[in-house]
């Protein structure tokens, strides 16, 4: 408290009660993928190449991104400079980089492995831990059920929950869940997209080189945050720089997939369609059947997570119950006016409930405060049914 001396009138600044909660980012992605140790990396400017009697100069290239360390990339130039141009030592991860940006992805994290095993890719995702800004993962082109699950599992990580992962589904002609999907376990941290798609280069022969898909979708995810925001499930959305799909998928197959969470990519004329939006759920868990669902959520949790850091030590009491309450509810109200929360009013999209009920002297004497919230989110029009009648017009 101040001591006012001398007759007169005093401004004085006083700390506003609201702490404004800052939506997270949603579309970082992390990308693991093989790159040999011998792959070609571009001249760095002004240097030849090559010595005075011609030989070779590799120090004249940009040096290659060591084995197992991420690294920050904001676009195509910069993962060439790091990790080369396509080429057959680095195609699989260079096709998914290029397919993310070119889909409308800003940045991402890639680490390289230079060996094509289980345990390398598996380890290398232990690097982005640390990496609080990812969003989205992907291990491109790997299919098998260790590195799948170990994806899964990366996301759901306690310290985490805050990622999703995208799975490539296998390379089969055989419509079912155990082909595409092998042995990978339900979970609502992540999604699989089959089949796999053409990007335009071909083989010796001229037949197409197809690609696993996660590179370029993650792109989508990102594309649709940025145009219409993260609860906008990132389905009926065209794959840019893809020209067709390995295996063809029509109506009748997708009915035969779509219920066991496999995201299927179709072609509608010359359009390569993301026509998915689920999880890998599962049956048994309903409420996170959609990708949009738990993405939304996660960016909910985070951005509480970080934007209500202050109340760490505060005095457990009504004042600082009502400031939780007030700066929750202002952030959830922006959220709901964006589009991402179901109900005309506020009050029918969530609520905030942080007082005396949550926080009994039992739990109070613990050094906790608890706030619970409830939100309701709002889910993709996947099954869209207009009924038509015939009407005489005389009622």
């Amino acid at each position: 408290m101040p001591q006012y001396l001398a007759p007169g009138v005093y401004v004085e600044e006083v700390p506003s009660a609201i702490r404004p909660i800052a939506g997270v980012g949603t579309s970082t992605a992390g990308f693991v993928g093989v790159v040999d140790d011998d792959v070609e990396l571009p001249l760095q400017p002004g240097r030849t190449g090559v010595t005075a009697d011609d030989t070779p100069e590799p120090a004249d290239r940009y040096p290659l991104a060591p084995a197992g360390e991420p690294q920050l990339v904001d676009g195509w130039h910069a993962f060439v400079t790091a990790f080369g141009d396509i080429q057959d030592g680095n195609r699989v991860l260079a096709h998914a980089v290029y397919g993310f940006f070119n889909n409308g992805g800003g940045r991402c994290w890639v680490t390289r492995v230079a060996s094509d095993t289980d345990a390398a890719l598996i380890g290398a995702l232990e690097g982005f831990t640390t990496i609080d800004e990812i969003a989205i993962v992907a291990v491109p082109g790997s299919t098998s059920d260790a590195v799948q699950v170990a994806l899964l599992d990366h996301c759901e990580n306690a310290y985490l929950q805050d990622r999703f992962a995208i799975l490539d589904g296998r390379r089969t002609t055989t419509l079912t869940k155990s082909a595409i999907q092998g042995a990978v376990r339900d979970s609502s941290y992540g999604a699989i997209y089959y089949p796999w798609i053409d990007v335009g280069e071909r083989d010796d022969d001229g037949a197409p080189v197809y690609v696993p898909p996660s590179g370029h979708i993650a792109g989508v995810y990102a594309r649709v945050d940025t145009e219409r925001g993260v609860h906008k499930a990132p389905a009926n959305e065209v794959i840019r720089g893809a020209l067709g799909v390995e295996t063809a998928v029509g109506k009748q197959g997708q009915a035969g997939l779509n219920p066991d969470d496999i995201n299927v990519i179709r072609q509608f004329g010359g359009n390569t369609t993301i026509y998915g939006a689920r999880t890998l759920a599962g049956k048994e868990n309903a409420e996170w059947r959609y990708v949009s669902s738990r993405r939304v959520f996660n960016f909910l949790r985070e951005s509480i997570d970080e934007g209500t850091q202050w109340v760490v030590f505060e005095p457990n009491a009504p004042e600082l119950w009502s400031k939780i309450r007030r700066n929750v509810g202002a952030f959830l109200t922006t959220v709901w006016r964006d589009g991402a929360l179901l109900g005309a009013t506020p009050e029918q999209a969530f609520f905030v409930r942080c007082d005396e009920t949550t926080n009994p002297a039992a739990v109070r004497e613990l050094g906790q405060v608890v706030t619970e919230i409830g939100v309701a989110l709002v889910r993709p029009a996947e099954f869209v049914v207009f009924r038509v009648s015939q009407w005489s017009g005389s009622e």
